[in-house]
């Protein structure tokens, strides 16, 4: 616990290096909101909004393998979204381990998907335009919620981002790695196979919404990306990888390092414009 709060402490103090993790689009406006007990940092486009209907949500949720991280550490990406897509890019605080351990985190996400979908009149935003988007374990929360939306029938997840997700946490080893995973899940290993945690092992991944992942030649977790990818298209859904040859894990919330970061963000922009505007009712 004292090693986890110091790099809480080193993560907090880092955000404050705008040259190496970004500062916010001015072209978006942000503010904060609660839903229930979950603080949610809302990125909104100066821009007029475009369609009758609203505009659409991308719902953002932040790395830092379920123990530390905060929706601030992706404010370069999430700023940048909203200016480039006109979409109301929501980034929950979702709760983190060890402190609150799995399920606290899915259910904080899930959460958060049914707030929007309940107030997007409030938010000028289109319920029927949603994709979830997250990085590193963001990614596995967000690639979680699509699947439980299709489970439950709605709400409709029009797209998914996955960043150089973790879709598989049976035997997760490497340095730091089995620490987080025995914080992630309150010590009970067993709960790894569980879809909720490890979305590799669904049942089926059959109907879900259209993905982009994204991933790096030199992330030490390049194959789970892969074998997401490789599942989701052997159920027959549509993906999209990118794969920059000169990166590694987390270079898409590291611009002022990266040049990686902006490429990828542009990957994500496209995709985000594919599935939110060319597909509109």
């Amino acid at each position: 616990m004292v090693e986890l709060r110091e790099r809480r402490a080193a993560l907090l103090a880092n955000r404050r290096l705008t040259w190496v993790f970004g500062a916010d689009d001015p072209a978006a406006v942000r503010r904060e909101v609660q839903a229930g007990g979950i603080r949610l940092r809302v990125h909104v486009p100066r821009a007029p909004v475009t369609s009758a209907a609203g505009r659409p949500i991308v719902l953002a949720f932040h790395g830092g393998g379920w123990c530390w991280g905060s929706p601030e550490q992706s404010r370069w990406m999430a700023g940048r979204i909203a200016a480039r897509t006109g979409a109301v890019v929501v980034a929950p605080a979702y709760r983190l381990a060890p402190e609150h351990p799995y399920p606290a985190a899915v259910e904080d996400c899930w959460a958060a998907l049914n707030w929007v979908v309940a107030h997007a009149d409030d938010l000028g935003a289109d319920a029927d335009r949603i994709v979830v988007l997250g990085d590193s374990a963001g990614g596995t929360l967000a690639a979680v919620v699509a699947l439980r939306a299709r489970d439950e029938g709605a709400p409709r997840i029009r797209g998914q981002v996955l960043i150089y997700p973790v879709v598989d946490l049976v035997g997760l080893r490497g340095p730091g790695l089995g620490g987080i995973v025995e914080h992630y899940l309150g010590g009970d290993g067993s709960r790894a196979e569980e879809w909720a945690v490890s979305p590799l092992r669904a049942a089926s991944h059959a109907g879900l919404p259209p993905a982009l992942i994204l991933t790096a030649r030199f992330d030490p977790l390049r194959r789970h990306a892969e074998r997401y990818a490789a599942a989701l298209r052997t159920a027959g859904v549509e993906v999209a990888v990118h794969c920059p040859t000169l990166a590694t894990h987390a270079y898409l919330t590291l611009p002022g390092i990266s040049p990686a970061s902006r490429a990828g963000l542009a990957r994500v922009v496209t995709f985000l414009n594919q599935v939110l505007i060319s597909r509109q009712r």
